[in-house]
Parts: C-alpha cells; sequence; structure tokens
C-alpha cells in the first residue's frame, strides 16, 4: 500500500500542493514569524510555494496576517522577502 502525500494550500496561489513542495511560514510560540525550509520548527504553520510571486500575492492579500490571526509588520515581509530569496539559491 502507497503512503499518503500530505497536502498543503499555498496561501499565495491557493492551489493545493504536496507539503514537501511548499515553504513553511511559521509563527512561533513566542509570536516570531519566520521561513522554516525544513517544516520541522514549532509552532503555528501556513504554506506558500517556493515563488517569490506567491509570497507576494499573499503578502498582498493578507492571507498570512489571517493564518496567524495576529498584524504583521512590514519589516517582518522584508526578512521573509530576504530568506525567500536566499533559500531560492
Amino acid at each position: 500500500m502507497q503512503k499518503k502525500i500530505p497536502m498543503r494550500q499555498c496561501l499565495g496561489c491557493r492551489e493545493m500542493k504536496p507539503k514537501r513542495e511548499l515553504i513553511r511560514v511559521v509563527r512561533s510560540p513566542e509570536g516570531a514569524i519566520s521561513l522554516d525550509f525544513k517544516g520541522k520548527a514549532s509552532g503555528r504553520g501556513a504554506y506558500v510555494c517556493p515563488d517569490m510571486a506567491c509570497l507576494k500575492r499573499a503578502m498582498k492579500s493578507k492571507a498570512i496576517e489571517r493564518a496567524f490571526e495576529t498584524s504583521i509588520p512590514e519589516e517582518i515581509y522584508a526578512q521573509l522577502t530576504e530568506q525567500m530569496e536566499a533559500g531560492n539559491e
């Protein structure tokens, strides 16, 4: 019997994709928000495609803020953009 592949929805394009293909945005128990490329960090997770267009779309529609039920400062979005660019190299 084949193992079931966990699927998650991208906050940007709203497509269901295998969890391993997506980057996890995580809010730690302390409230810090960061990108989790390994998918192992503790905290509430939301997923986005490894594509700047999806991250920008999620930021514009405030999908990340809705997922975490908190407002997110611009500095955090700048850090997420930097981490996404660094992670794609």
